[in-house]
């Protein structure tokens, strides 16, 4: 007997149903981890772990911080770079800052880019005994950036000028500013009327602290620091674990990870696999 067109239609509906949630929700993701166990792939697939005397130490695709329980940088290790992801390198809150260019100014309950820029720069040269200043930076760690009334707006004599990231009562960065004197800023005051104006200081152009160490990464969990971080971190980390500065350079050259493809990005060092690399060597 020949069944109604519409009890046809919903039998071929289900079948394909059917076949296609087999295929593809059965067969399809069975495949692909059958795959995933094969030589060289199966790594990867289950997350470029690094084990160590039979303990997971972490991923060589995820950074983590080496620091103690008061969030202050062990020395013995080498430090990764900033991260904005949670409390730091959190795979559950990846993601930018987005925090960019023109963030000079520190908002109320959180510094701006330029001032946390500031802050980590004067303390990792502190923690490496360099010079951390940068160009529009104070000398005590937050962004040199005025807020300056001119007589005619945009131009003119300037009339009144106010060190926006530094509240009273802290003495401005500067004392003055085109000859008129520099005031701290009032929080309860607006200052919005005035223009922008960062203040490039006595820092050299070409600051000693590379630019990664005081910047996130766009995903937040970038386990390389370049090379040039390493390389400055290197005689801390040789002093306190008792070795030269050469069998340290030695380490952080065989962790170092070329150009993608050969021409793309900069040569890298995987910090976790390098402060590894300096366990086992002790």
């Amino acid at each position: 007997m020949r069944l109604p067109s519409w009890l046809s239609q919903h039998l071929a509906a289900l079948r394909a149903l059917l076949f296609f949630t087999v295929a593809l929700g059965l067969a399809y993701p069975l495949l692909l981890v059958g795959v995933a166990q094969l030589p060289g792939l199966s790594g990867r697939a289950e997350g470029s772990l690094i084990t160590t005397d039979g303990t997971v130490r972490g991923s060589a695709l995820i950074g983590q911080h080496f620091t103690d329980a008061d969030g202050n940088p062990v020395p013995r290790y080498f430090q990764s770079r900033p991260s904005a992801g949670g409390d730091g390198y959190d795979p559950l809150s990846t993601g930018a800052s987005n925090l960019g260019p023109e963030s000079v100014v520190d908002a109320p309950d959180a510094p701006g880019l330029l001032t946390q820029v500031c802050a980590r720069s004067l303390a990792i040269g502190a923690l490496e005994s360099v010079d951390g200043s940068r160009p529009y930076c104070t000398s005590d760690g937050v962004g040199a950036v005025l807020s300056v009334f001119r007589a005619d707006g945009l131009t003119g004599a300037v009339t009144r000028a106010v060190s926006l990231n530094q509240l009273c009562p802290t003495p401005p960065f500067t004392s003055t500013f085109e000859g008129t004197a520099v005031e701290c800023a009032n929080p309860a005051e607006d200052y919005s009327g005035g223009v922008i104006t960062p203040v490039h200081g006595d820092a050299p152009d070409n600051a000693t602290i590379p630019a990664d160490a005081v910047t996130a990464s766009g995903s937040a969990l970038d386990p390389h620091i370049s090379v040039a971080y390493a390389r400055l971190q290197t005689p801390r980390v040789a002093r306190e674990r008792g070795l030269t500065e050469a069998d340290v350079t030695a380490l952080v050259e065989a962790h170092t990870a070329g150009r993608a493809l050969g021409f793309l990005g900069e040569p890298a060092v995987n910090v976790l696999e390098l402060n590894l690399a300096l366990d086992a060597r002790a």
